[in-house]
């Protein structure tokens, strides 16, 4: 899919890059912004336009937010210099970052204030996924703004979902990351226990295929963490930050979350012990000290 319009992408983090080189490899221009100069630098090299601020990807019209927290989204977008703080009437910002519901929803009530609109739409599958154009996307915000969103979201997912109004997208995001941050506690057991068998672990993901215990977890992770293979596809410290929002949100709404809450301290643990720039697959670090592939 390709398009005349312009895209300005804000956050060029693992995610941020990903979504940036899609949208070039489908012929759209873009145009990009980080407060790390060597990241603009790199995506500028493979054809994007840079930004020198979060103020000059207003003119692009859509701007995609790959950021990692409510606090960062805020001052990106309306704090000075930020993308709705120059002409931010007809601005569509598409806020790609896991950030709590309530923050999201007062964005966009901000955001309609100053005539621009505001879509919600964490994501699911992570980098390799974006490069594919197969993420699975969870929308949020008012149907009109949704339906601009479409035709470039189109070209990173293959599935997307309109859940309801702002904060909507992000309800649901906080709900995947509790089941597939329990997922990849489950799966660190596992496979800490094969690792101590000292049994193969493609032949024992071969034989758990088809059974119940099968999942699309299991098959993109399980030898990942048997393997103990660190290559970034996700952090401990941004699953610490999606669990507890998940729990603040739960707790706020009387439901309660052991397990959830269980998983987030195990997570946490793992980055007070360092390795909270690490993939998701340093869950295997609890279990033992351990040789790893860099």
């Amino acid at each position: 899919m390709s398009g005349d319009t312009e895209v300005g992408v804000a956050g060029l983090g693992v995610m941020g890059s990903a979504i940036a080189r899609r949208l070039l490899a489908c012929e759209r221009a873009v145009r990009v912004y980080d407060i790390r100069p060597e990241a603009v630098a790199e995506l500028a090299r493979e054809g994007a336009a840079t930004a020198q601020s979060p103020a000059r990807l207003s003119p692009s019209g859509v701007v995609i937010l790959s950021l990692n927290t409510a606090g960062i989204v805020e001052q990106a977008v309306f704090g000075p210099g930020g993308i709705l703080g120059e002409a931010p009437d007809g601005v569509l910002v598409i806020d790609m970052s896991s950030i709590d519901p309530g923050r999201t929803r007062e964005f966009a009530d901000r955001a309609a204030k100053l005539g621009a609109g505001w879509v919600d739409a964490p994501l699911s599958g992570g980098a390799p996924a974006v490069e594919r154009g197969e993420l699975t996307l969870m929308l949020g915000g008012e149907v009109e703004h949704v339906e601009r969103a479409l035709p470039v979201l189109g070209s990173l997912a293959s599935r997307l979902t309109h859940l309801g109004p702002a904060g909507a997208g992000q309800l649901v995001k906080a709900v995947n990351q509790v089941l597939v941050g329990c997922g990849f506690a489950a799966l660190a057991e596992a496979a800490a226990l094969v690792r101590a068998a000292g049994l193969p672990s493609r032949q024992v993901l071969t034989a758990l295929t088809g059974g119940r215990a099968d999942s699309a977890l299991l098959q993109e992770f399980f030898v990942k963490f048997a393997e103990a293979d660190l290559s970034p596809t996700g952090r401990i410290s941004n699953m610490v930050k999606d669990l507890d929002a998940a729990r603040d949100h739960a707790r706020s709404a009387g439901v309660p979350m052991p397990i959830t809450t269980a998983v987030a301290e195990l997570h946490r643990w793992l980055a007070a012990a360092g390795h909270g720039d690490a993939d998701n697959a340093a869950l295997m670090h609890y279990y033992a000290p351990l040789e790893v592939r860099p």
